[in-house]
Formats: C-alpha cells, structure tokens, sequence
C-alpha cells in the first residue's frame, strides 16, 4: 500500500513519557496542522504493549505500513527499536529527544517548527547502514537479528577469550571484557566509549572495537561493508557470556559458538531537517 504522506505516526517511549503527555501535545499539534496522527506506543515489553490494547494502539510494524513518517518520542534506545521494527517496510523516522545524550534523536521537546517542517516533507532523508547478525552453533543457526546500532559480545564478572575474523583472516584475538561490531550509526554508541573511532553515519563501514582488551595491540579496525565478519569466544572455561543485539535481551553463548556478521539488505532511512551537519551534532553532544 503507498503510504499517506499526511499519516504520522508517533512513537512514544513509556518509559520517557509515562503519563504521555507529551505524546498528546504532539499529537494535538500535528492534527491542528491537519495531519492523521497514529501512536504506537515503544514498550519495554511485550506484556506492557498488551497491557495498553485497549486504547486501540498499532505496533510500529503495523503503523508503518502506510505512514508517510514516523516520529519518535524518547531517545537513541527508542530509535534503534522503531527502525529494527519498521525495516520491512522503511518510513523515514525523526526523533525528539526525551532521554540523555539523544545522539540519533535530532529534535529537542520544543522544536514545534521542525517538527511540522518534517511533517509537511520537508526533510533530507539520510539512508544508514545495518547489519545481519547470525549466531551458529554446530553447524546450525540458532538466532538471528538486524541492527542498526551493534551487536556486543560481552562476559559476566570475569575476562574472555575473542578472535575476530574478516573473510575468514584473523584479525584480532585476545583476553578482554568482550567486543563491539558496530554500523557507522553504533560509532557514537557504545563502540565509542570502548575507544572506537567517530565515524559519519552515512559511510558504509563495519567497525570492530575491543572492550578492555588485555592486550596492548588489540586496537579497533574500520572495514569495508562487504566483508564477512566471524566472531568466536573459545578456551573460556564455562564461563558466562552473551550476545546483545541494538541492547536487546541477551543471548546465552558457547565456546566454539560462531557470530557471522554481513551488511544487510536493510537499510534505517532518517528525516534530517535542522542545518546542524554531523560534526556540529558531536561537538554539541560530546562535550566540545
């Protein structure tokens, strides 16, 4: 079905706006502009979205289908959860920031003018990247997700064992807390604490970052978008670890487990509608 370019769907966080009550004065705004307004609320759980059927709410899945865009209420977390949600059916999505650093989120609560300029068109879409993630084991896969963000391999209490492989070619393997494989977008997540590189989320890039590696030579690697990343953790002992996807739930993993890492045929389309440019937004976000 085309979509309504006069159907906006709201996405608000429950846990950012509880009561909703900046979701009403959004919604109350867009429709005085003559706009059909849509919420699907983001919950933390599936039981908490049932809990809210009653007051005839869509999943973003559902909304997307024939929306012209989709806006999010809360922050970055809200956002990589509407666009894993949405990616079958890809509407271009602008968040209002609700929640701390809100580095995707490029609106601000009182940003009334560019929230109507997004509605009415008025935007540069910007296309990012995401990633195919597949976990393997005996041969068999066994779980299976996008992101848009990264996909973390990380322990409990103690130490890891990770190798990395691009292609098949090693390219890292040490002791450490774990590792990040991250899309251009995840750069200025958790990739970026760990001491990965800024990278503009336009470029088409897999990068690799270790997480408190216990080797001075374990360093981050930029690759290009066509290389197949295989993430193994081995000789670890019983040891606890999992896999997280965009910081979803986490997935128990095995030694001798394997993580294959492709770009996918996904891909998150943003509205952009401010004239900051990406550098303008770190500097703004990361203390400058």
């Amino acid at each position: 079905m085309p979509a309504d370019k006069k159907r906006i769907v709201l996405c608000p966080n429950t846990g950012r706006d509880p009561d909703f009550a900046f979701t009403r004065k959004t919604k109350a705004l867009l429709e005085s502009a003559g706009y059909e307004v849509i919420v699907s609320p983001v919950c933390r759980t599936r039981d908490e979205f049932d809990a809210l059927k009653d007051e005839r709410f869509l999943s973003a899945e559902e909304a997307a289908e024939n929306a012209g865009l989709m806006v999010t209420l809360g922050g970055d977390g809200t956002i990589l959860k509407v666009a894993r949600a949405t990616m079958k059916h890809p509407v271009p999505i602008i968040g209002i920031n609700l929640g701390h650093r809100g580095f995707m989120a490029e609106l601000e609560p009182g940003d009334s003018e560019l929230l109507l300029k997004a509605a009415a068109g008025d935007y540069t879409t910007i296309e990012r990247m995401m990633l195919d993630v597949e976990l393997v084991r005996g041969g068999e896969a066994v779980y299976f997700d996008s992101a848009l963000n990264d996909a973390v391999v990380s322990g409990a209490a103690t130490a890891i064992w990770v190798s990395a492989y691009g292609d098949g070619s090693k390219i890292t393997e040490y002791l450490g807390d774990g590792i990040i494989i991250a899309t251009p977008t995840g750069s200025t997540a958790y990739s970026l604490s760990a001491g990965g590189p800024l990278v503009e989320p336009t470029a088409e890039n897999i990068i690799i970052t270790p997480i408190c590696a216990h080797l001075i030579t374990a360093k981050p690697f930029v690759l290009t978008s066509d290389r197949h990343v295989t993430v193994t953790a081995h000789k670890n002992n019983e040891k606890q670890y999992w896999l997280s996807v965009d910081g979803g739930k986490p997935i128990i993993m095995r030694d001798n487990d394997e993580l294959h890492v492709t770009k996918s045929r996904h891909t998150t389309l943003m509205a952009h509608v401010s004239d900051k440019s990406f550098y303008d937004i770190a500097f703004e976000k990361l203390g400058g």
